[in-house]
């Protein structure tokens, strides 16, 4: 692996890690860093599909609570250029258990978010 492409791999956990922490203090704002303004979420609660702008994770985060027993581990982060894929395994999102994988671009230089999908286990 090259300089840059660790570079870019460090880069994205960085912006994964804003995400995480985030989820852990209940606060929308806190992750807001890690997502491009035009981002989207989309996934299903139950059978419910929950998608549109990025700004419902954000809603839902503020509603939901803080939650500080939460356990997050990046599964694999892939690169093709300035473009890259992302996958989280989280546990206990109060109470909840998430797979999240995200598609990424480097934007201006820094790594965005552009996009959320997950599932909610059972």
């Amino acid at each position: 692996m090259t300089t840059a492409r660790i570079h870019d791999n460090d880069e994205i956990a960085s912006v994964l890690e804003h995400y995480v922490n985030g989820a852990r203090t209940g606060r929308g704002d806190d992750m807001r860093p890690a997502f491009h303004g035009d981002a989207t979420i989309f996934g299903y609660i139950g059978a419910d599909l929950f998608g549109g702008p990025i700004e419902r994770l954000f809603e839902w985060n503020d509603a939901n609570g803080a939650a500080s027993g939460l356990a997050a581990r990046i599964v694999s982060i892939d690169l093709a250029g300035t473009t890259a894929t992302a996958r989280i395994e989280i546990e206990n999102w109060t109470g909840n258990r998430f797979t999240d994988l995200f598609t990424l671009l480097k934007v201006n230089g820094q790594w965005k978010i552009m996009n959320k999908v997950f599932h909610l286990h059972a």
